[in-house]
């Protein structure tokens, strides 16, 4: 095929139903055995560093008298793309495809591979199992040996066998949630442990890894020979050598694991999640990546009954990057779930560090010696220690919010179990203990919701329906928005008309959904000044029965944005018409000086609609389209090369030799037209 570099004169937009491959830039139709296959063609250049020449897509080959065509054939750099050249043969199915089917499974690599006279090393995945082999010489003949990886062109075989530090690959696109479900899944069918058990078994070993990676200097002990993984004796030293690394990681986080805790798998499942992870580097992983793969674990296997619908990334994201978390500032989510908004309010902070200590140091991070690195883990650990705080009610999910914490910065800060709405002096005493202690207050300070001001920033999601109704007196005589509010009324022309005015009355409610008693709850956290992003329903918003919830906001708190939801935010688990409010504390004093004079200075409130929001009501991600409905290709930036091609009445095209969809998602465009608004507005934080 033949490379141009030239400009392009006109971009082509890829047809409904289509995908534009990765490797070669031609449309294929978009389905589930495709998915697999882009996924790995992604893998082998970012990971395995195989450049996009070396690779051929759908090559025919000849088997006696069939020709059939591999997915994905890998060739030696600069070697003619013909059979008697093929180094690496690829097949990858469909998920439901199973490996010992008999006419695609593994038996069919292996049938391509004799076929092959040179190729050495084949590999078969579904995207939830995957299977590598070496084509060795036994006697007089080939034989096909389970191997742990095919090799990359920047690792030895030795490197495969046990990797080195500086050899780990940091995962891309969707390749580590792959991995982690495909290690869940076998736990699940291999062990047979329901899905929350085998989910908290698999990150044991998660831990496991993430220690080792940061014993620095010493050699890597989280791995599996070949050797090792064909045989039972090999597959128990495996364990044995993992089991002797999360003696230390129950040392390093007393919080988390029980001294007498295990790790309950067999062998043989103890020996396949080794094989999967230990290419990869989870530290040096990018953090949407890593947070993509466990949140979306976490879903699928802790949610609960309580209301629990976790929050996009995305609309994360964009509530901290408009809440702007401080270094030096106290960060809570009183409903944390699974972590997410406390695991990118800490890498916002991170970022911060990180551009601090580059100034400190003098060079930019990527040039640090091991001991600055060190330096900074500790530093971050530090912060999320003293600033970060998370509860909630579920014990599962609290557990699950330390370990993605960890798994991200190094640090599981302060995550407690806790109803966030008992009133204080309820409180758990270990729980008060615990929390006085990180806070460095005495416990004694805390009797009711009116000394309970310890944050200066709260990013949360409260669980929200009337199915979960809040009925206990002592819990709703805590707030205000726990009592009956009266709207008052005036007659014009003889007919009563509702006026905007509440007045609250001395009678509690029968029950209130948990969201509205949030909201009180969180500014009963902040301290004056303190800011909240929360996600609540759009009735509170705009229902006629629910303006005492709203004048009772703008009485204690500055309004500062609302930012409208798409509906299809929470799809496909939840269609509720949502909206995030940030909003400033008001201090006493304010209100006060509001209060006497009956008067209330105007200010502007930034206001937003997102209408796109990147996925659809069945949760399918969006693209953006051009004006004729086609999906939009962007070049990737990793490609240096162009094609030139002719449509069939001889118009001159030009595409891309490598494409990539753009989803269609409004969320990162609001926190920098905010950071503007703010500015003009002369907010300082």
């Amino acid at each position: 095929m033949a490379k141009n570099k030239i400009f392009p004169t006109e971009i082509i937009t890829i047809p409904e139903g289509k995908i534009c491959d990765y490797i070669d830039g031609k449309f294929r139709k978009d389905t589930p055995e495709e998915y697999v296959r882009q996924t790995i063609e992604k893998r082998l250049v970012n990971e395995h560093k195989y450049s996009k020449e070396q690779i051929e897509v759908e090559l025919t080959i000849k088997q006696g008298s069939n020709k059939p065509r591999v997915d994905l054939a890998i060739f030696p750099e600069g070697k003619e793309h013909i059979q008697d050249n093929i180094q690496i043969i690829i097949e990858c199915k469909e998920e439901k495809v199973q490996p010992s089917n008999k006419n695609d499974g593994v038996e069919q690599l292996k049938s391509y591979m004799a076929a092959c006279v040179n190729c050495e090393w084949g590999m078969w995945t579904n995207g939830k199992y995957k299977q590598a082999l070496k084509k060795v010489r036994i006697g007089d003949e080939w034989q096909f040996v389970e191997w742990i990886d095919i090799p990359s062109t920047d690792t030895t075989i030795e490197e495969i066998e046990r990797p080195k530090r500086n050899k780990l690959k940091k995962a891309s696109d969707d390749n580590l949630l792959f991995v982690f479900r495909t290690c869940h899944n076998h736990i699940y069918t291999v062990d047979g442990y329901q899905k929350q058990q085998a989910f908290f078994e698999f990150l044991k070993v998660i831990f496991c890894k993430i220690l080792d990676e940061q014993n620095v200097p010493k050699p890597l002990d989280f791995y599996i020979t070949s050797s090792e993984l064909n045989n039972p004796d090999g597959q128990l030293s495996a364990k044995n050598r993992i089991n002797l690394i999360f003696d230390k990681v129950k040392k390093r986080f007393p919080k988390i694991f029980d001294a007498a805790d295990q790790i309950n798998l067999k062998p043989r499942s103890f020996a396949y999640i080794i094989l999967e992870l230990q290419k990869y580097s989870l530290l040096e992983t990018n953090i949407d990546i890593k947070g993509k793969a466990y949140e979306e674990l976490v879903g699928a296997n802790l949610r609960g009954d309580r209301g629990e619908f976790f929050t996009p990334r995305n609309i994360m994201r964009m509530a901290v990057e408009m809440v702007n978390p401080k270094p030096h500032e106290k960060i809570c989510d009183s409903s944390c779930g699974t972590g997410g908004f406390l695991v990118l309010a800490m890498n916002h902070v991170t970022e911060h560090l990180y551009k601090d200590a580059e100034k400190e140091f003098g060079r930019k991070r990527h040039e640090w010696s091991d001991h600055e690195k060190e330096l900074m883990r500790k530093k971050i650990s530090e912060v999320a220690q003293s600033n970060f705080y998370g509860f909630d009610i579920n014990p599962d999910l609290v557990k699950a919010t330390k370990m993605n914490m960890v798994m991200n910065n190094d640090g599981s800060g302060n995550i407690l179990q806790n109803d966030s709405l008992l009133p204080p002096h309820e409180w758990e005493p270990e729980f008060k203990e615990k929390l006085c202690k990180a806070l460095g207050i005495d416990p004694r300070e805390i009797t009711n919701s009116d000394n309970i001001e310890f944050f200066d920033v709260i990013i949360t999601n409260p669980p929200f329906g009337s199915k979960l109704p809040i009925r206990d007196h002592h819990i709703l005589s805590q707030f205000n928005i726990g009592y009956i509010w009266r709207n008052e009324q005036y007659e014009i022309k003889g007919k009563k008309v509702k006026s905007d005015e509440w007045t609250i009355t001395s009678n509690l409610q029968s029950s209130a959904p948990p969201e509205q008693l949030f909201i009180e709850r969180c500014l009963q956290f902040l301290k004056p000044g303190g800011r909240l992003a929360i996600v609540l329903p759009d009735s509170i918003l705009g229902s006629p029965g629910l303006g005492y919830i709203r004048k009772w906001l703008i009485k204690k708190t500055k309004i500062i944005a609302s930012i409208d939801l798409h509906p299809d935010t929470f799809q496909p688990r939840n269609g509720t018409q949502t909206s995030i409010l940030i909003l400033e504390k008001k201090n006493k004093e304010q209100i006060l000086k509001e209060e006497s004079k009956n008067f209330m200075i105007d200010y502007e409130i930034f206001m937003a609609i997102i209408d796109k929001v990147g996925h659809d009501k069945r949760g399918n991600p969006l693209f953006k389209r051009d004006k004729y409905g086609n999906e939009i290709l962007v070049p990737d930036d990793d490609v240096n090369f162009l094609e030139l091609g002719h449509t069939s009445e001889g118009v001159a095209t030009v595409k891309k030799a490598s494409k990539k969809k753009v989803i269609d998602d409004q969320t990162p465009l609001i926190p920098e037209i905010f950071a503007q608004w703010k500015k003009r507005e002369g907010i300082q934080w």
